[in-house]
């Protein structure tokens, strides 16, 4: 193994190990007041320890003056790198409100070279704590060892390997034609998916502890500074998987521009795979479209009957995903804590980086278009499945 190799491996076992039990000891520090939002010259001793042990692979790694042996360690690295920020984030040692530039420019200065050299934006994604997380002996990254931020890690991501299953089988219905006499079994791939994820959702929602999510998991995806630029923090949403399914059940489009600066906003947050998926994705067209586009000829038919009802039940499922995440995770995990917050400790509350309602504002628009509800002020595909419904069991099957 090359030193880099060596280097990149303390720095991962560091992040895996002293940086985890710091971490801890703070948020268990922070947990125990009566102020459970107060952070600032609370466990200042453990802060500097952390920030310091850092630093010294910070600067081992960036001396090399390389990003690392292929695709895999440069990603470790970048996922390491990106953690410490977020953790100094976390910990008010940085806060991009007060500054023009990060505070820690030699973090600064290897999070951007490694991005850039990946393709993607500088500070850690979903994906390295998520579909990419490596365990090593039963034990994957995370920030603290609290069994909370366990549980959301390894829920969000079973959640994600769903949503990524559904994404799989619907564009192999696309290569095969929603016509298909096959596409049966990829829509109940589909289906079952969808009902995995819906499953997931109610099991976190159900156990997860709403102060402990609040206060202590919840506050290490917050933006931070890399260099002068500001970079949102990670978002479960950050995997093409979901997207695609938008596009190819044709409930989103590429061209609508309220979807089509979602879809930018969140590219370089991605793995280069899943940007090249997603781009492939944008030049197809729609089941939903295709669906349509036959209705007129072939609506009588056996197998139009058949897949139509099969696609709708996955529009459905879908929808319901959406509602589920924002009327529960939103609602009760975010919304709920925050009202009882006094006004300044709601500045820089959200990962996406907009003041709370805002970001609100949005999201309930982004659930309205997966539901397709019907609504004058955006853009839904409701009258399209309404008309694609208007087909479905009326006369007589061919």
């Amino acid at each position: 193994m090359t030193q880099l190799g060596n280097k990149v491996e303390a720095f991962d076992r560091w992040i895996r190990t002293s940086f985890v039990e710091l971490n801890t000891a703070l948020e268990n520090l922070y947990f125990a007041q009566d102020d459970r939002a107060r952070v600032v010259g609370v466990g200042d001793n453990l802060k500097a320890q952390l920030r310091d042990e850092g630093r010294v692979h910070v600067v081992a790694l960036l001396q090399e003056g390389n990003t690392g042996d292929g695709f895999e360690s440069a990603f470790e690295v970048l996922g390491s790198v990106g953690m410490y920020l977020g953790a100094l984030r976390r910990h008010e040692l940085t806060n991009p409100a007060l500054e023009e530039r990060s505070p820690f420019p030699e973090a600064s200065s290897l999070a951007l070279h490694v991005g850039a050299s990946l393709g993607m934006a500088p500070r850690f994604a979903t994906s390295h704590l998520a579909t990419h997380n490596r365990a090593i002996a039963g034990i994957r990254k995370s920030f603290t060892k609290l069994p909370d931020e366990f549980l959301f890690i390894d829920e969000n991501t079973r959640g994600i390997l769903a949503f990524k299953a559904v994404a799989d089988a619907l564009m192999r219905i696309v290569h095969l034609g929603v016509s298909s006499p096959v596409a049966d079994r990829l829509f109940d791939t589909a289906q079952a998916g969808l009902r995995d994820v819906i499953r997931i959702n109610a099991r976190l929602y159900e156990q997860l502890d709403i102060q402990r999510f609040f206060f202590s998991v919840r506050p290490y995806y917050k933006p931070y500074r890399v260099g002068r630029q500001e970079y949102r923090g990670a978002n479960a949403g950050d995997f093409s998987g979901i997207n695609e399914i938008d596009l190819l059940l044709g409930l989103c489009r590429a061209n609508d521009p309220y979807y089509a600066q979602l879809l930018v906003d969140k590219m370089l947050f991605m793995l280069p795979e899943d940007q090249a998926r997603l781009r492939d994705c944008m030049t197809r067209t729609s089941l939903l479209d295709e669906l349509l586009a036959l209705a007129d000829q072939h609506a009588t038919t056996e197998w139009f009957q058949k897949n139509a009802a099969a696609y709708l039940e996955v529009a459905e499922l879908f929808g319901r995903t959406a509602a589920q995440h924002h009327d529960q995770l939103v609602a009760r995990f975010i919304q709920g804590p925050a009202s009882s917050l006094k006004e300044g400790a709601l500045q820089g509350i959200t990962a996406s980086g907009p003041p709370l309602p805002v970001l609100l504002r949005s999201l309930e628009v982004l659930r309205d278009i997966r539901l397709a509800a019907k609504r004058s002020d955006i853009l839904t595909r409701y009258d399209e499945l309404a008309r694609l419904r208007s087909f479905m069991a009326g006369g007589s099957v061919k």
